[in-house]
């Protein structure tokens, strides 16, 4: 008799925007001193604790970005999203988001509603469960905590 197949855990895709990759070293008075590879390791620790799988993907192209959102329907139970300058701009990737039909929390390192005035409008925003934003890493902590919660999945 073949070996039962062991139920998947839950499955949370973790998007990183453009210039997301260059944590560490780009602005860090804004942006911190620590690495995507940093962020993207202590959330998938976070996650094994909680039962949860991550997928970390960072891209710095808008379509790809989209790509991964739309891949992520009827495999992710959510998604941690931080769309980098897309935030402000990207019809297209807000649009994504609400078509995919699964919860999306907005992440951002810095505040940005404290800094320069096209940075306060998103775009994205409106139709994602909801924001975290302005503590460094532990905004990615944060929103993966509350997406958890909200999934009902501890």
């Amino acid at each position: 008799m073949p070996p039962m197949a062991l139920p998947e855990c839950p499955r949370i895709l973790v998007l990183h925007g453009p210039n997301l990759n260059l944590l560490g070293a780009r602005e860090p008075d804004i942006y911190g001193r620590a690495t995507l590879a940093e962020i993207d390791a202590a959330l998938a620790a976070l996650a094994e604790a909680a039962g949860v799988a991550v997928e970390c993907h960072q891209s710095n192209h808008e379509g790809a970005l989209i790509d991964l959102l739309h891949g992520a329907k009827g495999r992710c139970q959510g998604v941690v999203l931080n769309p980098g300058g897309y935030t402000h701009t990207s019809v297209a990737l807000r649009d994504a988001v609400a078509a995919i039909g699964i919860p999306v929390v907005e992440a951002h390192l810095s505040n940005t509603e404290a800094r320069e005035s096209f940075r306060r409008r998103s775009l994205v925003g409106a139709v994602c469960l909801g924001r975290v934003m302005g503590f460094g890493p532990r905004s990615y902590f944060l929103a993966l905590d509350a997406l958890i919660e909200h999934l009902g999945l501890r």
